[in-house]
Parts: C-alpha cells; structure tokens; sequence
C-alpha cells in the first residue's frame, strides 16, 4: 500500500478547504467528484469573483488575516489565476500558518 504523499496537516487544510467551498458553491459542487489538490479552480469548480471574495472570508475567519487570498491572486498574472488549484491554496495556506505557529511559538 502507498503512503499517503500529503503531510497530515495538508490534508487537513484540504478537507477544511473543501468544507468552504461547499458552502460557498453548495451542495452541488459535490456533483464535480471529490476536490483533490489537483482541482482547479476555474476549470475543475467555475469559480466566479464573488464566490473568490466569500471563500477569501472564510479563509480569513479559520485562520486569520494572513491568509489573504485575494492577495494571493494579486500576485499572480491571468494565466496563473486560471490554473490555481486547490492544492496551490492549501500549501499557501500551510505556509502562512506555519509562519504564524513559530511566531507565536
């Protein structure tokens, strides 16, 4: 059996990820199949600015102002943007928290 090649707090942030894209969507995003790292988000989901804006909040309210995703997107260039996965988000999001972990550590 092949071990799981995601650290368990990726995999974590993925599922909690998930989590708010379906609220953010609904339930029918769960039609798209499971949302793995490999998802992208205009392709794979159709993600449209607005639901960007809401999931940038919820990011936010889980696990702070660091996590700023709309700041992210700011620094990529169109092609970029249109390629991000949910992967990319969930690094980004490991990254950044673990920053704030060994500050506050």
């Amino acid at each position: 059996m092949a071990a799981d090649p995601l650290p368990e707090r990726t995999r974590t942030i993925l599922a909690e990820i998930t989590d708010m894209l379906v609220s953010v969507v609904g339930d029918e995003l769960l039609v798209v199949g499971e949302i793995t790292c490999a998802t992208t988000f205009n392709d794979d989901l159709a993600l449209e600015s607005i639901e960007f804006v809401a999931l940038a909040e919820l990011l936010q309210e889980r696990y702070g102002t660091s996590v700023d995703l709309l700041g992210l997107l700011a620094e990529k260039d169109i092609d970029q943007i249109l390629a991000m996965t949910v992967g990319e988000l969930a690094a980004h999001v490991e990254r950044v928290t673990a920053v704030d972990r060994a500050c506050a550590g």
